[in-house]
């Protein structure tokens, strides 16, 4: 797939999800990269840049999205000769692409620790990380059920339920709305998230912040599935996360909302959840509490305040 196309597919949430978001991106700048004809080295790192700005500007929520094109473009950056720039870039790129799918299992395995046994759970949109660790618990017998939220207006939530379906998971499925009703029943709320911030927070498919503060209210413990990639070091700096707003067709047909002319529709497409509102992060790397969201974005991303500066 070229890179026009799949910058095209991301941003129409054809493809969607962080981590595939993730090792789309990579694969497609690699694919360009490659392909770029005989450049000098100034050129060539100006064709690479476009192309990760093109890709950049498709989902700026999810941070995973900048955090594996900048691993990709890291040696690109550095290089001193051609050579040098073209010989890194498909090493890195499928060493973040196995990573990458290395990093689900062993969410799974250590998420499905922190799951309780006869455990009722609710999740909300569609995350690998999270549904991989309910599987996981379900396969060691510790799941009676899952609530499954339908997550307007995209309605992720049918993916979700059909992965659980598959995995023989008793699952219901229920209106977003509907979450705050049913906490009542839940031993643990488990969701994913699109990017972590330094202090903990989380940000995520709108309607999350809602559920949680619905967990928080019923004393319902939240465990966040996340690999370290999600991490967001720029907000070291107190850069703030843009929370993407996408097309209000989605929400309203358009010939109906062109007879509404004082109505504004609104889209955003994800909230931030306090770290207040969550009891623990499952990452590849460990389960931390909020608080220790530092730690992954200078130990295992390798930033500090001078990258970002």
């Amino acid at each position: 797939m070229s890179l026009e196309d799949t910058a095209k597919k991301i941003k129409a949430m054809e493809i969607r999800g962080a981590a595939l978001i993730a090792r789309s991106a990579v694969e497609a700048l690699c694919e360009y990269g490659e392909g770029l004809g005989e450049l000098a080295l100034t050129d060539f790192k100006e064709a690479m840049e476009n192309a990760a700005e093109l890709l950049l500007a498709t989902r700026p929520t999810a941070v995973s999205l900048p955090n594996a094109v900048n691993i990709v473009m890291k040696g690109v950056r550095n290089a001193d000769t051609i050579a040098e720039a073209r010989a890194g870039i498909r090493p890195s790129s499928e060493k973040f692409i196995r990573n990458s799918k290395d990093a689900l299992q062993k969410i799974a395995e250590i998420g499905a620790r922190h799951i309780p046994e006869d455990a009722t759970l609710m999740t909300h949109c569609n995350s690998q990380a999270a549904i991989a660790c309910i599987i996981e618990a379900h396969r060691q017998g510790k799941v009676r059920e899952v609530f499954a939220t339908e997550v307007r207006p995209r309605n992720q939530g049918l993916l979700t339920i059909r992965a659980l379906n598959d995995a023989g998971i008793k699952t219901n499925f229920i209106v977003d709305s509907g979450a705050r009703f049913f906490m009542k029943k839940i031993d643990l709320l488990v969701i994913g998230t699109d990017a972590v911030t330094v202090n903990g927070a989380v940000v995520n498919k709108i309607g999350t912040s809602q559920i949680a503060l619905a967990a928080r209210e019923a004393r319902t413990p939240v465990m966040v599935a996340a690999e370290t990639f999600k991490f967001a070091p720029r907000t070291i700096t107190g850069d703030l996360i843009e929370i993407e707003e996408r097309d209000t067709a989605e929400v309203l047909d358009r010939p109906i909302a062109a007879q509404l002319e004082n109505v504004t529709v609104r889209n955003p497409a994800f909230d931030v959840t306090p770290a207040d509102f969550i009891d623990l992060i499952v990452t590849e790397k460990g389960a931390i509490p909020p608080e220790m969201a530092y730690i992954i974005i200078r130990d295992h991303l390798g930033w500090n305040l001078e990258d970002i500066r």
